[in-house]
């Protein structure tokens, strides 16, 4: 039985395999290794998010969402910049 998830592009090991963190509503819950060359060449890099469909232990089919990934980091950027502007607001206060 398969299952689809949200995956991200942890990391290229060796320019070969391609490790994917399997999200399940934000969290990641598991990891899957795959051929990066199994990958779409668009989505070959860290960070990309990818709907992926899993059979027990195989990756069947990834899909890249170029849209997903550039929502997080939007999201990520204005959370570092909030974070930052309470940081400068501690230095001023001090």
């Amino acid at each position: 039985m398969s299952e689809t998830y949200t995956a991200v592009l942890d990391r290229i090991v060796d320019g070969e395999t391609a490790v994917l963190l399997l999200e399940d509503d934000g969290d990641a819950v598991d990891e899957r290794t795959v051929d990066v060359e199994r990958l779409p060449a668009d989505g070959r890099h860290e960070g990309a998010v990818f709907e992926v469909t899993v059979d027990e232990e195989t990756v069947l089919e990834a899909s890249y969402r170029e849209d997903a990934e550039r929502e997080r980091r939007e999201s990520t950027r204005e959370r570092f910049d909030r974070l930052s502007e309470r940081l400068s607001d501690v230095d001023r206060d001090e």
